[in-house]
């Protein structure tokens, strides 16, 4: 099963059946993990990665506006949000080309697995700005954000599964630093490759089961 495991869970406030008939798995090291009943992920050797959608928590820009001299304008939210879009590829292709060993494709095909990722709720504590002042951000925090993740067969364009997660950036025992775009990324960064190394290790998982089954 794709993402199972234990931890959070947010069975308590979800349907066990999704509106497309995906079943709530129990138990999973994620927020929540929806999966196609009888879906066989063994047979996907390569990976199709699409562009993640990025979304900001609503009201962020105006929220951040009132409390800093800083101001984020429309410019600056589009490249957040196009940085963190490229981000997101670069951990994935580096973590499921890199480390798995699954070819990464632009086209559908039978052994493709499709991906479409989107970072939803963006929170970002203390953006670094491209501006010419000499003030600085602190926070105990980079901020947080969650993962909405669409699994799909490439051919078909069946569902099989649906992850959400929330991950907040770990804070630094509440002292007080000063934020920029580095320490941004690198809290991104530590972020996205949890949920990359997640997913990768689950179709490991399912890949090893089913050939150890195929030796019997």
């Amino acid at each position: 099963m794709l993402m199972a495991a234990g931890g959070p869970s947010l069975a308590a406030d979800l349907p066990q059946v999704s509106h497309d008939g995906m079943y709530l798995a129990p138990d999973t090291e994620v927020a929540a993990a929806y999966i196609k009943p009888e879906a066989d992920f063994s047979g996907y050797e390569r990976i199709m990665l699409l562009d993640a959608h990025v979304a900001f928590v609503k009201n962020w820009q105006m929220r951040h506006n009132s409390s800093s001299v800083n101001k984020v304008t429309n410019r600056d939210l589009a490249a957040i949000k196009s940085a963190m879009a490229e981000l997101f590829r670069e951990v994935f292709v580096g973590e499921f080309d890199g480390k798995g060993g699954y070819s990464l494709v632009d086209a559908p095909d039978t052994d493709v697995l499709l991906l479409r990722p989107a970072i939803v709720d963006l929170d970002v504590t203390a953006p670094d700005l491209p501006r010419g002042s000499r003030s600085y951000s602190f926070s105990a925090s980079a901020g947080a954000a969650t993962l909405y993740l669409e699994v799909y067969d490439s051919v078909s364009g069946e569902i099989l599964a649906r992850v959400i997660d929330r991950q907040a950036a770990k804070d630094v025992g509440g002292v007080m630093q000063w934020s920029n775009k580095i320490t941004n990324r690198v809290a991104a960064e530590r972020i996205l490759q949890g949920w990359a190394r997640l997913l990768r290790e689950r179709l490991d998982e399912v890949r090893a089961a089913a050939s150890s089954a195929a030796a019997q």
